[in-house]
């Protein structure tokens, strides 16, 4: 009598790294052969837990290093409060719970909330990870994925036709120490979307189609200039986690070295203790060496490798790469090519960054910060201010919004010359940076304009280092004009309406006398005079048109 398991097949599709172009996990999919067991398994919690057993029993076979990704519905995870067999096979098949990650696959509409939380709770316990898959095209509800907190955020491709909401779940999953990929990735325009957007993996066809044998090679297009915006701190070693080759630390130097021969893309190995914190680190290059002399192999095969390890470099996932750098540069210069583990909070190792990797990725975003400075102030120029203000747009920040500029620039160009005019732009330029400390950001958008984004509470200090201060070019008396609208959180959309509630600001600061400064708020009528009189009206408020 022939089981529903003998036509079953299982395939497997590489998750990639949007930031190395190298393969970050892989997916494996239940392929029957006849009838539609997926179905089945999602009216039956037992028969989907057993396809997750034997999706992990078909990858142990494959031998792969990589980490895994099965798929468990969410309504299986509620009824059945845990994955006791699936933990137990991990662990039979000589693997680390925290190398597999659950794509939690919806319908979550009637599965109960308190139970998918506590089974969740659970797994994490034992080690897993915990990806929401299907966001976007499911029914999984925003404060369900906020109280799971999964590793992993998992978007359909569907969504990258609204960038501006993957930009968003951006945002929480920054706020919630969580990944964004990208399912479903079949052209490069879309694979360049999802990088645009902020997306750090993503699968598809596109890169490797679903296959019987794991992929060895993805294509992944290259990354086009100017492509991915890099938070100032520097970008998250999450971006660059690479999986890492895991031996027990009882391990011999023989099953290293058999491991690194056997898998020739692998630049060491890290040896952990039974919880998977690493113990010692292995770089290929120096064992390698140290086994293939005069003696070496009948000296250390069957030794314990520890004894030809070092001590590991470790940072935590919430590190940026600067930090990895940090680490790097303590130490000895032979170890600089040793990959870094990266540990979650217990210390387990979920991966290694090279610095290779990062010394890339920090290179470009040098060069494309350069690009976009301005060549007179070296201040940044529009495109890096209207993405900060994006991006506080995006995670619901109130802000103050402020264009400040010389007044008759034009005549004291033509007076004082070019010279004098430019050397007016850049003590500008110096001052605002002095005045801001830090604490907001400054741009210069061309000619005599300057940006500054903040927040409310530091204007006054802020607008009165700068107007407060003589100005001259060419021994002529030269005021600056400041136009502020403050925005509430939700007031506005994005940079372009910001910048629309601003203009007419603008012109009224620039018909006061002297030394002005306007300031008004989105969505009132009505402005503030805060520096500066006309001839018809003293300083105070002004009837004007709407902002809102």
């Amino acid at each position: 009598m022939h089981s529903w398991t003998d036509t079953l097949r299982f395939a497997f599709q590489p998750v990639v790294s949007l930031t190395t172009g190298a393969v970050a996990a892989l997916e494996i999919l239940a392929r029957p052969e006849t009838g539609d067991i997926l179905a089945e398994a999602r009216r039956d919690p037992e028969l989907d837990g057993r396809l997750a057993v034997l999706a992990l029993r078909a990858a142990a076979r494959k031998e792969t290093l990589l980490p895994l990704h099965l798929n468990v519905f969410a309504a299986t995870l509620a009824d059945l409060g845990g994955l006791t067999p699936l933990y137990d096979a991990v662990r039979a098949a000589g693997r680390m719970p925290w190398e597999v990650t659950l794509d939690i696959v919806p319908p979550c509409t009637h599965v109960p909330q308190r139970a998918l939380l506590e089974a969740v709770t659970q797994l994490r316990g034992q080690g897993f990870r915990i990806s929401a898959d299907g966001i976007g095209d499911g029914d999984v509800p925003l404060r369900l994925l906020t109280d799971l907190a999964p590793d992993l955020v998992k978007l359909d491709a569907s969504l990258l036709t609204r960038p501006a909401a993957v930009r968003a779940m951006r945002t929480l999953c920054e706020q919630l120490g969580a990944l964004v990929a990208v399912e479903g990735v079949e052209t490069e325009l879309q694979c360049a979307t999802a990088r645009s957007a902020g997306a750090q993996l993503a699968q598809g066809e596109l890169f490797a189609p679903p296959a019987r044998i794991p992929a060895a090679d993805v294509y992944v297009p290259p990354r086009s200039p100017g492509a991915v915006t890099v938070p100032r701190s520097g970008p998250s070693v999450r971006e660059f986690v690479r999986p890492a080759a895991l031996l027990p630390v009882t391990a011999s130097a023989g099953q290293v070295r058999a491991l690194l021969t056997g898998s020739p893309d692998i630049s060491g190995v890290l040896l952990v203790d039974q919880a998977g914190v690493p113990v010692r680190s292995v770089h290929r290059s120096r064992f390698l060496l140290s086994m293939s002399g005069r003696y070496g192999h009948a000296l250390y095969a069957d030794r314990p490798a520890f004894k030809l390890g070092d001590a590991p470099r470790a940072v935590g996932v919430d590190a940026t790469a600067w930090e990895v750098l940090d680490v790097v540069a303590v130490g000895g210069r032979d170890r600089t090519s040793d990959d870094v583990a990266v540990v979650d909070r217990h210390g387990r190792c979920v991966g290694v960054v090279r610095l290779a990797d990062l010394v890339r990725a920090l290179a470009e975003t040098r060069v494309e910060e350069a690009a976009g400075l301005n060549p007179l102030t070296r201040l940044p120029g529009s495109d890096a201010i209207t993405g900060e203000l994006d991006r506080w747009i995006a995670e619901g920040r109130a802000f103050a919004l402020s264009w400040l500029d010389v007044d008759h620039f034009k005549q004291v160009n033509d007076g004082a010359g070019f010279a004098a005019g430019d050397e007016l732009i850049r003590s500008v330029g110096w001052a605002l940076q002095q005045a801001v400390a830090g604490h907001a950001r400054v741009g210069h958008i061309g000619g005599d304009d300057f940006l500054v984004l903040a927040e409310e509470a530091g204007l006054d200090q802020l607008v009165g280092a700068v107007l407060d201060a003589p100005w001259s070019a060419g021994g002529r008396s030269v005021t600056l004009s400041v136009a502020t609208v403050v925005c509430a959180p939700d007031s506005v959309t994005d940079h372009r309406q910001a910048a629309a509630q601003l203009a007419p600001l603008k012109k009224a600061a620039k018909a006061l006398r002297g030394a002005s400064w306007v300031l008004g708020r989105a969505g009132l009528s009505g402005h503030e005079v805060r520096r500066g009189s006309a001839a018809s009206a003293p300083a105070g408020y002004a009837a004007a048109e709407p902002l809102g």
